[in-house]
């Protein structure tokens, strides 16, 4: 077990118990026909999506196999992040626990508290700020401790975003440099490549309330976060390559009604119209995924390739990164950052959060009702909704954005 060390009242410094395991916290995948349609309701309830479009994304997974490739990817992770945290004698298991797919949180979790593993240090897999990619993680994380009855006897601590840590971002920089040079081999001019970020679109709302409340105008950190990456990696082809390359950001794998506003442009509409703007090349770049699943291989490798090969344009599909080293040892950077308070915080813009907890209210979750009183353990004040960080990180429910 690791020990981590603070300030008592008189100053005097004291020991407490540190972190018994990393628990690495997936979103899960089918692995296999059968579990498709399953999977897919999992996802989606009570959220009101038709049947008929379950069964349109069903095809998806049913061309890919009948399965996702993301529990396959975070097998591959878990056992890379594990290597490189024993490589640098830190001696905790990582483990990993699923919300919409075996292995499921609550399992994982009951499983690491019968193993003596009481203080967990959880690690979303995903880098950004809103309510689906953070605070539904911590929610995560509550409703496994209520429906196994741990609450008050295990506890998980939450770690920071990510976005804009050299570990993940100097992969996707790598990557960028193999496309310029690709498309500079097929003939195609600098000031034709057009760089298209890509990312999960999410409803307007959602993204205008992500983040502390109050700090962001439209979009929220969602927005910001994703154009501040995006505005370092054009920066680092300027500086590898000489030239100021086009760019912009683009949404995808839109999934809610037509009547609700979701984040645009997508990616599709944005690809079709490069060719008006002189534009022979597109190199798509999925800076808001951990992982080539499968919103990355269907929704680009086939829909947005589909798209560029009608508009005549070179495509390159950038990697995400997946388990390259530099991203794992970047996750353990990470986790040492958390492990040693003294350690600096490491990030590439102004905009990541402190290792300290989230501030009451981010990243609501706009889909439930108001919680009751402050300090009742109904289902919906231990999923985190406003209730402050504070109290739940007494009731065994902590998080670090």
């Amino acid at each position: 077990m690791s020990t981590d060390s603070t300030a008592s009242s008189t100053g005097a410094a004291v020991t407490e118990p540190g972190w018994d395991a990393i628990l690495l916290a997936g979103f899960g995948g089918p692995e296999g026909p059968d579990d498709v349609m399953p999977f897919l309701r999992n996802v989606t309830r009570g959220r009101g999506i038709p049947e008929e479009r379950l069964i349109e994304v069903s095809h998806h997974y049913q061309a890919l196999g009948g399965s996702s490739p993301i529990n396959a990817q975070n097998r591959a992770l878990q056992a890379a992040l594990q290597a490189e945290l024993s490589s640098r004698a830190i001696d905790l298991p990582v483990l990993w626990g699923n919300r919409n797919w075996a292995p499921y949180m609550a399992d994982t979790v009951r499983q690491a508290h019968a193993d003596g593993q009481t203080r967990l240090l959880g690690l979303a897999t995903s880098a950004y700020s809103c309510y689906s990619s953070c605070r539904q993680y911590r929610e995560d994380f509550g409703l496994a401790l209520q429906s196994t009855g741990l609450v008050g006897k295990v506890r998980i601590d939450k770690l920071r975003h990510y976005f804009d840590h050299p570990g993940f971002l100097t992969p996707v920089a790598n990557a960028i440099r193999r496309g310029v040079v690709a498309a500079r081999e097929a003939g195609i001019a600098d000031g034709e490549i057009e760089l298209v970020f890509t990312t999960h679109s999410i409803p307007d709302a959602m993204a205008d309330s992500s983040g502390a409340p109050g700090v962001y105008s439209t979009g929220g950190a969602y927005v910001a976060q994703h154009l501040a990456g995006s505005a370092l990696m054009a920066e680092d082809v300027k500086t590898t390559f000489g030239f100021e390359p086009h760019w912009q950001l683009a949404f995808q794998s839109r999934s809610g009604p037509p009547s609700m506003p979701w984040l645009e442009p997508d990616v599709n509409d944005v690809i079709a119209g490069l060719p008006a703007l002189g534009r022979r090349a597109v190199i798509v770049i999925p800076i808001g995924f951990v992982s080539d699943h499968v919103e990355v291989v269907w929704d680009l490798d086939n829909e947005a390739a589909e798209s560029a090969e009608k508009a005549g344009l070179f495509f390159y599909r950038v990697a995400t990164p997946g388990t390259d080293p530099l991203f794992i040892a970047g996750l353990a950077d990470l986790i040492e950052e958390r492990l040693d308070p003294t350690r600096p915080v490491e990030a590439l813009t102004n905009l990541s959060p402190t290792p300290n907890p989230c501030a009451p209210g981010c990243c609501r979750n706009l889909r439930a009702a108001k919680p009751t009183t402050a300090g009742s353990d109904s289902a919906k004040d231990w999923a985190g909704l406003d209730v402050p960080d504070g109290q739940l990180a007494a009731s065994g429910i902590a998080g670090t954005g």
